[in-house]
């Protein structure tokens, strides 16, 4: 047999199947291409010289293994297709006497062309596009533009080297396929499962169950830290919850529909609903493949995008005024005004030195105390813990002395000896006493929700909050004094923030020396005391900040690229692969007098009958999945929840029209497949 004879049966294979390849091997390019492009930028010189880069590099690193990952997995799902379409030639080749080796000849040539042409397009778009990628990111980031072509080597070795082994495991499992099937399997392989599923109730009960259970616990959970813990655990009750329900829902439907005479006997639907009905479990899993997409799409889009557009606010709520000095002091002592006054000075004097005052002042002291809330018992000391606990009922009690209180928000409030004022945050307490280690118990005079302005940020934390508002500091923190004169569980802190009125350079200079001049009045002091305190420039942190969420919004573009790919690749090869399997029923349809007009009214009464149920539920999941995902947002300090209403609504219309776009077009794929007549 000539050399060349089982490449050209491969090529000559692709080319009778080019309307399954072509769309199979651009989305290999782009995944090549794509891939390329995210591994460069974690690699690139130009980046690493940005503010931020350390966070936008392993972002980057992550999201070039998470499109590797999600590659494999959805070029097996893709190939399926084209295998189930190519099984019966393969079978004609068995029957007229190819051994199953030669056949295996021929898939490997076929894989090797695709691979090849998929790496040398993708890899030759990906450096095409890797500069316009690069300076798409150093724009979003406000950095220095370079227009130099880089051509990174490594990155082609390492993306080769990552689609070579995904496309050998797509070649061994399409051999294993061919390889323990009969001929006859081969050939009825497209007609494998025509037998009319069954409606299973016990399965859409249990779907609807667990994602019952899902949306409780996104709804419920009310602690950030909670809500990072059972995400994962959320997303996978949904994922398998959306399966179920599209599979056997799908058939339940359908069949709900047959026993409507009045619909089901209906030039325009009866052609489309009996061909559904028995390909619904493979057709459900593919439905529920989109919906899937499209919520991870959506999900991506709208949080992402919140982050970058909402990156001021974030920072504002971080960052409360332009020089932030929070300090943790070593007693109670330290707390005094004879010991922080001369720290107060040195910010005022360098302000003079900068020709500014100090403004917007924000001074506070207090003590820190972690505990868990059991009743009006509060247990600070873990020792005393037996069991496991929920974060949900972990409080962060920040204990202020009246007089500061009062002079912070310019109150008159007053207290008995015994007595305490609360500020419940993201909690309440209905009791009418609290205990703290069953050693000091106080009486609570009245509870209210809110913060004290200037106290800690208590905004940002991952726990709910309780203020502490007692007679006095010193004795309330006995009950945490051990005998050698020390506060085990207790952070003494002290907060002093203002502003300055000078420019970003102005600000970043002055936070410097006042860091220095600390240090310096630190060094010089004579006490055992110990500081340990962090001096931050809102400006300073500007650029870090911002460069954090300019990485996930520009990682969430490039993942949204790869998933809206496999979002309208799955949707393209249903049409198809239904296209031939209901082309022989349109043909007799057709010979009794169906006109193609009707013929498009019976495919249009499809699309309104299932198409749109993953948009449905992908909207279903969003809705629902809302609240989990702004606890989320939270442990990057973002508190507009307008913001994020905002982006998901617009997010959603847009994809809404982006999938009804994108079916109208694969619809007519399908249209023209099966209006076709053999006769003609």
């Amino acid at each position: 047999m000539k050399l060349g004879f089982y490449p050209k049966l491969a090529l000559d294979g692709i080319r009778k199947n080019k309307k399954m390849y072509i769309p199979y091997i651009l989305t290999c390019i782009g995944m090549v291409m794509m891939y390329y492009i995210i591994v460069f930028l974690s690699r690139c010189e130009t980046v690493q010289h940005l503010h931020g880069s350390n966070a936008i590099l392993l972002m980057m690193e992550l999201g070039g293994w998470v499109i590797a990952a999600f590659s494999c997995v959805f070029l097996f799902y893709t190939n399926s297709f084209l295998i189930r379409r190519r099984k019966r030639e393969f079978g004609l080749y068995n029957m007229l006497g190819m051994g199953k080796r030669h056949i295996g000849i021929i898939l490997f040539w076929e894989t090797f062309f695709i691979a090849a042409i998929s790496l040398i397009i993708g890899l030759t778009a990906g450096i095409a596009f890797s500069k316009l990628a690069e300076l798409g990111l150093v724009n979003i980031l406000q950095g220095e533009i370079s227009y130099n072509l880089y051509i990174s080597f490594p990155t082609i070795y390492m993306t080769a080297a990552v689609f070579g082994v995904i496309f050998l495991l797509l070649f061994l499992n399409t051999l294993r396929q061919i390889r323990f099937s009969s001929a006859i399997a081969l050939i009825r392989s497209e007609n494998f499962g025509e037998k009319p599923p069954k409606a299973n109730w016990l399965l859409c009960i249990l779907g609807a169950a667990v994602l019952a259970v899902a949306y409780c616990l996104a709804v419920i959970i009310d602690n950030p830290l909670d809500a990072l813990l059972m995400f994962f655990v959320a997303v996978i009750m949904v994922i398998g919850a959306t399966y179920l329900l599209m599979i056997a829902g799908s058939v339940l439907i359908c069949r709900i529909l047959q026993k409507n005479k009045k619909y089901y006997y209906n030039s325009k639907h009866f052609v489309s609903l009996s061909s559904m009905v028995y390909r619904m479990k493979r057709n459900g899993a593919g439905l529920a493949s989109i919906c899937i997409l499209a919520t991870m799409v959506l999900v991506i889009v709208s949080s992402t995008t919140s982050l970058y557009f909402g990156s001021e606010d974030s920072l504002q709520s971080r960052y409360t005024r332009e020089i932030n000095i929070d300090a943790c002091m070593g007693t109670i002592e330290q707390l005094s005004d004879e010991y922080l006054n001369p720290y107060r000075n040195a910010a005022i004097d360098i302000a003079k030195e900068y020709n500014t005052l100090i403004s917007n002042v924000q001074d506070s002291r207090y003590a820190d105390v972690a505990g868990l809330i059991s009743g009006n018992e509060v247990i600070c000391d873990e020792n005393k813990l037996d069991g496991t606990f929920s974060y949900s009922d972990v409080r962060d009690f920040f204990f202020i002395s009246l007089d500061d209180y009062n002079k912070i928000t310019e109150e008159n409030l007053t207290l008995a000896a015994d007595e305490a004022f609360l500020l419940t945050y993201r909690c309440s307490y209905p009791y009418d006493t609290i205990s703290f280690d069953d050693n000091k118990t106080f009486k609570i005079k009245n509870s209210e929700y809110g913060i004290v302005d200037g106290l800690g940020t208590p905004q940002v934390n991952l726990v709910a909050s309780i203020t502490v508002i007692v007679p006095d500091l010193e004795d309330a923190m006995s009950c945490f004094k051990l005998d050698d004169g020390s506060y085990d569980l207790v952070n003494f802190v002290w907060n002093f923030r203002f502003d300055t009125g000078l420019d970003e350079d102005g600000q970043i200079s002055l936070g410097s020396t006042l860091d220095d001049k600390i240090n310096d009045i630190f060094a010089s002091s004579t006490t055992d005391y110990s500081m340990r305190y962090t001096l931050s420039s809102r400006e300073a942190e500007r650029a870090d900040y911002f460069g954090l969420n300019a990485g996930f919004f520009y990682i969430g573009i490039m993942l949204n690229i790869v998933f809206i790919f496999a979002a309208v690749l799955i949707i393209y090869y249903k049409q198809i692969s239904e296209g031939y399997e209901d082309q022989s029923r349109f043909e007799i349809m057709q010979k009794v007098g169906m006109t193609k007009k009707e013929i498009r009214k019976s495919i249009n009464s499809q699309l309104l009958t299932v198409f749109f149920l993953p948009l449905l539920g992908a909207g279903l999941h969003l809705a629902f999945a809302f609240p989990m995902i702004n606890k989320l947002l939270m442990l990057f300090n973002l508190y507009n929840v307008n913001l994020f209403v905002k982006t998901t609504v617009i997010s959603f219309l847009i994809f809404a029209l982006f999938y009804t776009l994108v079916y109208r077009i694969t619809s007519n794929a399908y249209y023209n497949i099966v209006s076709k007549s053999k006769g003609k």
